[in-house]
């Protein structure tokens, strides 16, 4: 099955123009690679909660998107806000997704147990905080892509959980 996928990307200098969005790049190289995704949105927002809650809502709502990976915000610094924007419109959070990428960052950089991102369904959907910068992207996304087929499979309802 070819998974929909929606890419959002918080950072205040992406949303100026100021700044290249390359961790897009890397998700959409490793979604297209790596799990044959179809990218069916992406868009970069300001460090905000309520514009990223909107982008969210319409990715999984009015795009249908079945995985929504998001870049940038799970810092520690006062405008990082994405986790906080997600918890807001998940319905249930996935935990062990986000512990699996910090575990897995980990044994690249002790700084990946800083990272706050979190995950969650919305609906039929699944959302997924990473960080902004595109080793973080990279390190995070290549621990748990094995395990996205069989979550989305779940979700979508195409699998059965066990």
């Amino acid at each position: 099955m070819q998974w929909k996928v929606a890419i959002l990307t918080a950072s205040d200098k992406g949303a100026r123009g100021e700044r290249e969005d390359v961790s897009a790049q890397v998700v959409r190289e490793l979604v297209e690679d790596e799990l044959g995704g179809q990218i069916v949105d992406y868009r970069i927002v300001p460090d905000e909660q309520d514009e990223i809650m909107a982008a969210l809502i319409e990715m999984t709502e009015y795009y249908g998107a079945d995985l929504v990976i998001t870049t940038g915000g799970t810092g520690l610094a006062a405008r990082d806000v994405t986790p906080e924007a997600t918890l807001k419109v998940i319905d249930r959070e996935v935990p062990g997704i986000a512990e699996a990428m910090r575990m897995g960052a980990l044994h690249k950089t002790r700084r990946a147990m800083l990272s706050r991102g979190i995950c969650g369904t919305r609906g039929k959907a699944l959302i997924i905080n990473l960080p902004g910068s595109p080793k973080g992207v990279s390190e995070s996304l290549l621990a748990i892509m094995d395990q996205l087929p069989h979550a989305l499979g779940i979700l979508s309802g195409e699998l059965l959980e066990h």
